[in-house]
């Protein structure tokens, strides 16, 4: 994602992110995560497979010093066992993922969120948006030159 396009993410984000409970998900360097931390959130939980993001990932969050979990893994697997609750996510797949495994991981993320939280799905144009389970509504779209962001919030009960 470019400067631009989470610069522009994080403004709209607003107050949502203070005190947030976040989950990067596909972190690479971790700069969603991180940029939460720096505005205030509570947490963060950073999932990457990738050994040489991982490695870049784990040194940025080290040099920023706002704290965070690192978690080496798939993101799906993650899910299936992961005991928190978020209030702010971010899913940012490599481009080549499928359509389908993004609505898996969706799927996947919705018991796991806190009531109005809010998951931000990073495409590039061009692709078709992703569809969420029930209880997690598609609120926002937004084009930022070859990225799309999708902003979906889990229903408030």
């Amino acid at each position: 994602m470019t400067d631009r396009a989470r610069e522009a993410l994080f403004s709209a984000l607003g107050p949502r992110v203070s005190s947030a409970r976040v989950l990067d998900l596909y972190a690479g360097s971790g700069s969603l995560g991180l940029e939460a931390l720096s505005r205030g959130a509570r947490s963060a939980v950073f999932v990457e497979q990738d050994r040489e993001a991982l490695m870049a990932l784990r040194r940025n969050v080290a040099t920023v010093g706002l704290g965070g979990e690192v978690v080496r893994g798939d993101a799906g697997r993650y899910l299936d066992r992961c005991g928190l609750n978020f209030d702010l996510v971010f899913v940012d797949p490599p481009y080549a993922l499928s359509l389908a495994s993004v609505q898996e991981v969706l799927s996947k993320l919705e018991p796991l969120l806190y009531a109005a939280a809010t998951v931000v799905v990073h495409r590039r144009v061009g692709e078709d948006p992703p569809v969420g389970p029930d209880g997690l509504n598609l609120v926002g779209e937004r084009t930022y030159g070859d990225s799309r962001l999708w902003t979906f919030r889990k229903e408030e009960t």
